[in-house]
């Protein structure tokens, strides 16, 4: 039997499906029935990822070409005594590693050096890609998007701890001693991978 990521996972499918088709069918008939589908397949992603149906069908514009995943970005970055530089999210008061979707005019690492400089006051520079992560692979909970996560390790080079307007706070914390995690974000296991992929040197990026 499917667990509920599972579920979702097909529905997602189903959705990319039902636009792909409503971009490429010239056909009245074909299209209202891809409409259709897509329809449904709102519904289910209301019903598993428990966003009300009608802020899902607001939220998602008609789709005009090839859908594809969306990218969340974050920053990993560590001080000298090799503790995880965290912001608290106002969302739902619980920390993450400084990050955000990728925005549309920047690359990877100009959104990654802003999101850490407005989310917690430092200024930072990347190093390199550490991972490339397919967020359903991992125990995120289930959200109605398909997501990639790029993972940038990231070093100090000014600033001082500051956190944005809608943060709740900023901070550095040893692996061991991690603050509760918001797990939409980023999971204990992710943490732990990406500091043993600086620690370690290991120089060849992951990907799922």
């Amino acid at each position: 039997m499917m667990d509920e990521n599972q579920q979702l996972d097909l529905v997602k499918r189903i959705k990319a499906i039902a636009e792909t088709g409503l971009v490429y069918t010239e056909g009245a008939y074909d299209k209202e029935r891809y409409e259709e589908l897509r329809g449904i397949s709102l519904q289910l992603l209301s019903h598993l990822s428990a966003v009300p149906f009608a802020k899902l069908r607001n939220f998602y514009l008609p789709q005009l070409d090839y859908p594809t995943p969306k990218v969340d970005v974050r920053g990993f970055v560590l001080n000298e005594s090799d503790k995880i530089l965290m912001a608290k999210e106002g969302i739902d008061g619980k920390w993450t590693i400084p990050g955000g979707w990728a925005d549309v005019g920047s690359s990877p690492k100009e959104v990654v050096i802003k999101e850490i400089k407005e989310e917690t006051g430092i200024d930072a520079e990347v190093i390199r890609l550490l991972a490339i992560y397919d967020k359903h692979r991992h125990e995120h909970p289930p959200e109605p998007h398909y997501v990639y996560k790029l993972a940038f390790f990231c070093q100090i080079t000014g600033g001082a701890l500051k956190p944005g307007f809608d943060m709740q706070g900023a901070d550095w914390f040893s692996l061991e001693d991690l603050p509760p995690l918001s797990e939409d974000r980023i999971l204990k296991s992710q943490l732990e991978h990406l500091f043993q992929l600086v620690k370690e040197n290991i120089t060849e990026v992951y990907s799922d």
